[in-house]
């Protein structure tokens, strides 16, 4: 089957390829959605878990990107992007089932759900650097921000619905049968990607043609920090993620239950109520980019993620007006960080040459996501030191600084998603090519 014509936009209602992976893509999503809260339950409840050893389940789960440089150099050297992640689906199915047959043998350990954790999350990884090539010849160039805007709304979804069907699932099923189901979705996935067939090129052959690992994930790394827009890019994403991890949703729901005086019920419904503003902001990314250009989008998104935080610091009052700052700063976040996404994704899709993209998206993420447990930290000991308000104030101001890496680079020029492989950026004469 052919490759989407990348000239113009198309009606992905009507593409039935795209229409197979994104609901696969949701099915998976509800399916992680179901088993954060299933597996930490199992820990508690089963294994008498400490609050330390639940906090590793999720770290376990984001350890993998620190290799992500490597596999990505891997995975670009692979001919068939669409076969490993089929595979990283089936091995995630395959892992997650491993937890409910050792609860039903009464063989569960601690250790196993460390290592299903760090299992999972490794082939969460074979997926996300095997997509960008994928994606690219499933979808044309402009409609980029449409599919990422398809794709973001049904995370969102699964953010606002997905918690609530698993503690009905684990509620009427028990935590063990729940983790069958994201086991299912990932079946569904693979099921569904296997069947959205793309055109691939051959992997490249010969000796002098595929150089040593290290040297192909340096590669990648290099093309990153020499690329103005990804350079600007990575440095904005990392250190706005660096500060909303200091922040944290731990932080931010034990400010709102010891210093707003919350209880779980009103924490629950406010932050309910904001991830409105996630799926709000998915679906109404596309239009936005329209009207504003893509680069804007992005200069707005990168300040509208972590600034809201300010909101709650700042609560006080009655009752009601701190739950709805509680509520405003989740839709904020929510709205901000899509904007944020969506239009940046979109972007890099079109940056990166089709040789480069899995070892770009592995060294682009073990940068990114390695921000991540070191801000969590750094929050930890701030709080620790200098309250939780103060914390949260640092996190805020901190994140929207992000947009000094944003204002020198070409990035806020940039309007629209060219059609022959570059971004479109306003000049001062009007249009041009952006710099790569």
């Amino acid at each position: 089957m052919s490759d989407p014509d990348q000239s113009a936009a198309i009606s992905l209602w009507r593409d039935r390829r795209f229409r197979r992976f994104w609901a696969g893509q949701s099915a998976s999503q509800f399916g992680d959605r179901i088993t954060e809260l299933a597996l930490p339950l199992i820990a508690v409840g089963t294994l008498d878990a400490s609050a330390d050893q639940v906090a590793w389940l999720t770290a376990l789960v984001w350890t993998p990107n620190l290799l992500a440089i490597f596999l990505g150099a891997w995975v670009d050297h692979r001919a068939h992007k669409r076969r490993l992640m089929i595979f990283a689906d089936l091995a995630r199915a395959t892992v997650l089932l491993s937890v409910p047959a050792a609860c039903l043998s009464g063989s569960v350990t601690l250790g196993q759900l460390y290592a299903v954790a760090l299992l999972t999350g490794a082939a969460g990884v074979l997926f996300n650097t095997a997509y960008p090539p994928f994606f690219v010849r499933l979808v044309p160039r402009a409609s980029y921000v449409d599919a990422n805007s398809k794709l973001s709304a049904s995370r969102s979804a699964s953010y606002i619905a997905g918690p609530a069907i698993g503690g009905v699932l684990v509620q009427a099923l028990t935590a063990p049968v729940a983790v069958v189901v994201d086991a299912l979705t990932f079946l569904v996935s693979a099921l569904l990607v296997g069947r959205a067939s793309v055109d691939e090129p051959p992997a490249v052959s010969g000796a002098a043609a595929a150089p040593p690992l290290l040297l192909r994930a340096r590669e990648g790394l290099s093309f990153v920090v020499r690329h103005p827009v990804l350079r600007a890019a990575l440095g904005c994403a990392a250190t706005v993620n660096f500060f909303t991890f200091v922040a944290g949703s731990g932080l931010i729901v034990l400010f709102a239950n010891r210093s707003l005086g919350l209880s779980a019920g009103a924490i629950g419904i406010a932050f309910g109520i904001g991830a409105t503003g996630s799926l709000l902001g998915a679906v109404s990314a596309p239009k936005v980019s329209r009207r504003f250009g893509v680069g804007r989008s992005i200069v707005v998104g990168a300040v509208l993620f972590p600034a809201p935080i300010a909101i709650a610091a700042a609560a006080g009052g009655p009752l009601w007006l701190r739950a709805g700052a509680l509520a405003a700063v989740e839709f904020l976040s929510g709205f901000g960080v899509m904007l944020f996404d969506i239009n940046l994704n979109s972007l890099q899709a079109t940056v990166i040459p089709d040789g480069m993209r899995s070892r770009v998206a592995g060294a682009y993420s073990t940068i990114n996501y390695g921000t991540r447990p070191v801000g969590a930290i750094v929050g930890g000991l701030l709080a620790s030191s200098v309250g939780l308000r103060a914390t949260l104030l640092v996190a805020a101001v901190g994140g929207a600084l992000s947009l000094l890496w944003l204002l020198p680079s070409p990035i806020p020029r940039i309007r629209s998603l060219a059609p022959d492989g570059a971004a479109d950026a306003d000049g001062a004469n009007g249009e041009r090519p952006m710099p790569c």
